[in-house]
């Protein structure tokens, strides 16, 4: 659980962040009238906050490793593929 929670802490952070950002923004700034389909209800904002936050999380920009890189680099031996 705890080597779970250390691979994805940056992304479960931005999933509570956003939820929070969600939420406030819907107690805040909201939308009264019930006409605007996410600011309406405390539901559908808090959700749409968290995917923000997810998506800001994920960043697709990251560069992430492949095998072959590790083989290069010495990070993994032949034996751990």
């Amino acid at each position: 659980m705890e080597k779970l929670l250390k691979q994805y802490k940056w992304k479960l952070l931005g999933i509570a962040l956003g939820a929070l950002a969600g939420f406030l923004y819907w107690h805040f700034i909201g939308c009264n009238s019930g006409t605007c389909p996410i600011q309406s209800h405390w539901q559908s904002s808090t959700i749409f906050g968290a995917l923000m936050g997810y998506l800001f999380a994920n960043d697709p920009k990251k560069k992430r490793n492949t095998v072959n890189e590790d083989l290069k680099d010495g990070r993994i031996s032949d034996s751990d593929k």
